[in-house]
C-alpha cells in the first residue's frame, strides 16, 4: 500500500462537474493499493497517518497531529502510486491491485479513518476526478506500508 499524504489548508474533488468531497485544513492522502496488500497494512498506514506530527505548533515546530489540530481528511483513490517505472517509460500497474479488491480497501480506509474519530471525506473510486488543493508549507510526505 502507497500514500502520498500532503498537508493543506484546503482540497477538494470534482467528478462531472460535481464537488464528491472537500475540507478545510487537514490532509490530503492518495491511496494505492497493491496486489499483496492486506487490512493489516492497511490498519497500521491509517494509524500512522492519523498520528503524524505534521503541523505546526506554537513555535513553528511540526509537533502536532491531526487530532490536536481539529482537522480533517480528504482520502483519494490512486492506483497510478503503484507504477512501476524501471523499464521503458510507459508505467506498468501490474502490481496495483485489481479494481474488486482495491475498492474493498480504500473503502476499508475511509471506514478505518472514521472509526478512529476524523471527519472524512472522499473522491470517487474509479472515476477520472479533478482534485484541487492549497498545500501548506508545502508538506508532502510518502508512506508506505
Amino acid at each position: 500500500m502507497k500514500s502520498v499524504i500532503q498537508r493543506v489548508l484546503e482540497a477538494s474533488v470534482t467528478v462531472d462537474g460535481e464537488c464528491v468531497g472537500r475540507i478545510d485544513r487537514g490532509l490530503l492522502v492518495y491511496l494505492g493499493v497493491e496486489k499483496e496488500d492486506s487490512e493489516k497494512q492497511l490498519h497500521w498506514l491509517c494509524s500512522k497517518i492519523t498520528k503524524l506530527r505534521v503541523f505546526d505548533d506554537g513555535e513553528g515546530k511540526m509537533n502536532l497531529s491531526l487530532k490536536d489540530v481539529g482537522g480533517s481528511l480528504l482520502v483519494v483513490s490512486q492506483f497510478t502510486l503503484c507504477a512501476n517505472l524501471a523499464k521503458g517509460n510507459r508505467p506498468s500497474y501490474n502490481n496495483a491491485a485489481d479494481p474488486e479488491d482495491a475498492v474493498v480497501l480504500y473503502e476499508k480506509a475511509l471506514e478505518t479513518f472514521r472509526n478512529l474519530g476524523f471527519h472524512v471525506e472522499n473522491g470517487a473510486f474509479g472515476q477520472h476526478m479533478h482534485v484541487t488543493y492549497t498545500n501548506d508549507g508545502p508538506v508532502t510526505l510518502l508512506l508506505d506500508s
